[in-house]
């Protein structure tokens, strides 16, 4: 097979994932790290005025033209969808609010514009990602096998995959056998975003719907924003499995681009993530980064050497989720990969995560 091929099949690691590792040594030579961990109750500002810009939005162009609604929806929409998408992730991690129920209805709600209920399963995919990454019949993150052999390396291909990515990233949701598709808080996201996608139809019209539509599939697609799920976990270079983007766009991204540094402090907001470069920089200065997510995704679609194979996998490792969650006490690294939250219950579970 000629490199320029691109992998017929996914790299493999017997080697845990890099992120314990590099936490605990920052730790030990930079504890202060630990003065960042927290909550930021402003981040549900963030989300309430996102979604009344896309709702405005939605109502200006309710008796507009198809094409001003698409360039609207690839330009301020995508972006806007794009940084509802990031507070969803904060919201998964319980970094705006203390407990867990408020954190879950603020995901809720930043996912009101988006069309389709993905907020609550997400949260249930995502933690699952970070206990587990690069564990094929775990982590969600990870393209299916028959998703890459469809796409290949055609840059065609490629690009309609992106197009269309929310529709294979829910897909994937029935290759994790261990995370339940259906529970109380998924099924009240469910009704919460159908019922105001219904509004929007009736109230509104089928023209705002479109752009609230078009937007969210910008918006994780084929835009330069979308271009973070490459930048992510793609092999790029070498086998290095985690990448940070430090370009401009994470002013408008809520510092989504520091994904080593959540991965490795997944307890610390986005607004902090940077102090962690700052403060141990001589752990990530040597990392490979990325500068530009427009380059990334240009490069992503037309360089036959990466496909959806251009990914790491690894064997689930036999330790128990308790006794991860007792190291993470241990070396005070609260929110590092919490176990992964029960569905909703009657009465005594919602009294206990209240």
């Amino acid at each position: 097979m000629r490199k320029s091929d691109g992998p017929k099949g996914f790299s493999h690691s017997s080697e845990p994932q890099p992120h314990k590792a590099r936490t605990q040594a920052i730790l030990r030579e930079h504890p202060e790290v630990r003065e960042e961990i927290g909550k930021n109750p402003w981040s549900f500002a963030l989300i309430l005025l996102l979604v009344a810009i896309q709702f405005a939005l939605a109502w200006w162009l309710r008796d507009r033209p198809w094409w001003a609604i698409l360039l609207v929806a690839y330009t301020a929409g995508a972006v806007a969808d794009h940084g509802l998408f990031v507070l969803v992730h904060e919201c998964a991690h319980n970094l705006i609010f203390r407990k867990t129920v408020p954190n879950t209805l603020a995901g809720i709600t930043a996912n009101l514009p988006s069309v389709i209920p993905t907020s609550v399963s997400f949260k249930r995919y995502h933690l699952k990602h970070h206990s587990y990454q690069g564990v094929y019949e775990l982590d969600a993150d990870l393209p299916s096998e028959w998703e890459a052999k469809l796409v290949g390396n055609s840059p065609v291909r490629k690009a309609v995959w992106l197009l269309l990515f929310p529709i294979f990233q829910m897909l994937r949701a029935f290759r994790i056998k261990e995370v339940s598709l259906f529970d109380r808080w998924q099924v009240f996201n469910m009704v919460v975003i159908f019922a105001v996608d219904a509004a929007v139809l009736a109230v509104l019209g089928p023209r705002a719907f479109l752009y609230l539509l078009t937007a969210v599939f910008f918006s994780v697609g084929l835009h330069p924003v979308g271009a973070r799920w490459i930048q992510r976990h793609w092999l790029v270079e070498d086998e290095q499995e985690t990448y940070s983007y430090y370009g401009r766009m994470n002013t408008l991204a809520f510092n989504v681009g520091f994904h080593n540094e959540h991965h490795d402090f997944p307890s610390i907001p986005w607004n902090h993530l940077p102090k962690i470069k700052a403060t141990a920089p001589e752990y990530y200065s040597e990392l490979k980064s990325h500068a530009s997510w427009s380059r990334l995704l240009l490069q992503f679609v037309f360089d036959p050497s990466l496909t959806l194979f251009s990914r790491m996998v690894r064997e689930r490792q036999g330790h128990s989720a308790s006794r991860a969650a007792a190291e993470i006490r241990r070396t005070g690294e609260a929110g590092r990969s919490p176990p992964d939250p029960e569905p909703l219950r009657p009465a005594a579970a919602e009294g206990a995560q209240g």
